[in-house]
């Protein structure tokens, strides 16, 4: 997966916006506002990915690739490197319990306006 695939892949969820809120390298990605993922667009592939805190363990000892949340909460944050040590199709299950994460925290307003997105 390269940052353009990530991009796509992150964009095509229901509801997500996209932007530079933080500085002109790190890319957010944010579904009804709040923020599932986040890139550096230079240097070396990875991406921040919200996670439940017990799954968060198990990934981070289970695969190499899966560091604690740089730059945001070690508990709810894991930072995964896209170096090819896992696939694509794993690293887009990560992104959809992200998503669907922060999806579960919505308002019902939020939630309604969402599905008619």
């Amino acid at each position: 997966m390269n940052i353009e695939e990530l991009r796509e892949y992150c964009i095509s969820k229901k509801g997500t916006s996209e932007g530079f809120p933080f500085d002109e390298t790190t890319l957010v990605f944010k579904v009804m506002g709040k923020m599932f993922a986040l890139t550096n667009i230079e240097g070396d592939l990875s991406v921040n990915l919200k996670c439940d805190p017990e799954k968060a363990i198990e990934q981070r000892e289970k695969f190499p690739c899966v560091l604690p949340g740089y730059h945001m909460s070690k508990i709810h944050w894991n930072t995964v490197r896209i170096d090819g040590t896992v696939g694509d199709q794993q690293i887009k299950y990560w992104i959809d319990d992200s998503y669907e994460l922060i999806v579960a925290k919505l308002t019902k307003k939020q939630k309604d306006e969402l599905g008619k997105l």
